[in-house]
């Protein structure tokens, strides 16, 4: 099993930037490492459904369109790590943000296994 933790959310202006990490435990008795994992980062807002921001596999990275040019995956896979670099950001990027674990390419949130606890990124305007 994947265990999932995030952190770096928090409040800042329009225009501003945070970075966000998400640190990841593998148990020992898996047949996967870090490396085999299609990692995520998604979104929800106050009464949306969660969305896509962003993907990471062994092909490389996919963004979502309201992010692109913007947001910035990178990986980390002796770390077992993910972060997000998010600049020029906006009131509607106000969410909290999730990181998440696949087995397979996908963007889609109900084909992720493992999720973390999510934190809360506030942008004011």
């Amino acid at each position: 099993q994947v265990q999932l933790v995030e952190s770096g959310g928090g409040l800042v202006q329009a225009g501003g930037s945070l970075r966000l990490s998400c640190t990841s435990s593998i148990r020992t008795f898996t047949l996967r490492t870090f490396s085999d994992y299609v990692m995520g980062w998604f979104r929800q807002a106050p009464g949306k459904e969660r969305e896509f921001v962003a993907i990471s596999w062994s092909g490389g990275t996919h963004y979502a369109d309201s992010v692109k040019g913007r947001f910035t995956l990178s990986r980390d896979n002796a770390e077992k790590m993910v972060h997000l670099q998010m600049n020029s950001l906006k009131p509607e990027d106000t969410a909290v943000y999730y990181c998440a674990a696949a087995t397979g390419w996908s963007a889609a949130p109900g084909d992720y296994d493992y999720w973390g606890q999510g934190t809360q990124v506030t942008v004011s305007s």
